[in-house]
């Protein structure tokens, strides 16, 4: 049972070595994956719960709403315009 949930959970290693400790890690681990998975449900996304929380970890300290950050989108829409950038290759 250890192993199932440390490998669902995705904990690496505990931060502290005393049983309230572990516990307290184990429960924050199972109510984050719980609200991600509700999340994936509530919006019908077809992405994987891995692929939404590599997202949600990827845009935690950007100030962009997660409904944004979880619609796929036209990456070309933000790439800058390069038109008028002179080319190292083309003299």
């Amino acid at each position: 049972m250890f192993k199932a949930l440390k490998q669902g959970l995705r904990i690496k290693t505990f931060v502290g070595t005393t049983e309230n400790a572990v516990q307290t890690q184990i429960w924050t681990a199972l109510i984050a994956m719980l609200l991600v998975k509700y999340l994936q449900l509530k919006l019908a996304l077809d992405a994987s719960l891995y692929q939404i929380l590599q997202i949600l970890s990827i845009t935690l300290f950007e100030k962009t709403a997660i409904l944004q950050a979880l619609q796929p989108s036209d990456f070309r829409e933000d790439l800058p315009d390069f038109s008028n950038q002179l080319d190292l290759f083309r003299l």
